[in-house]
């Protein structure tokens, strides 16, 4: 392949990237749904699911960034950005969980109650 040809490969995938990019960071833009947290746990749940999908986005990103340019660097930074993004999910899985398990004792405990009165 030419230089000149390779250059606009490169800047193709760039300007690619940077629209991606740009995409990312406008879904990752905070919205109400954190200031209604202290209203609804529902809301807060779904936050940490959104920051957990938000890193790995940019994981994916930064490593995408990193094949194009031929930095390992930003290759090794990019996994381990999406290493820890699917921790996040794990933790708002074992939350989900929890809070499920303890609604299912909560309505066994009122049946109970129901049935002793």
């Amino acid at each position: 392949m030419k230089p000149d040809m390779m250059r606009i490969s490169i800047r193709r995938r760039l300007l690619s990237l940077a629209a991606v990019a740009a995409l990312v960071v406008t879904l990752m833009i905070q919205w109400p749904a954190t200031a209604m947290a202290s209203q609804a746990p529902f809301f807060a749940a779904m936050t940490d699911k959104m920051s957990a999908q938000a890193k790995g986005a940019e994981g994916k990103l930064q490593s995408a960034y990193g094949e194009i340019t031929g930095d390992t660097g930003q290759q090794v930074k990019g996994k381990a950005k999406q290493v820890q993004a699917s921790a996040m999910n794990a933790k708002a899985a074992v939350k989900d969980g929890a809070k499920a398990t303890a609604r299912k004792a909560s309505d066994a405990a009122d049946k109970l109650a129901d049935k002793i009165k």
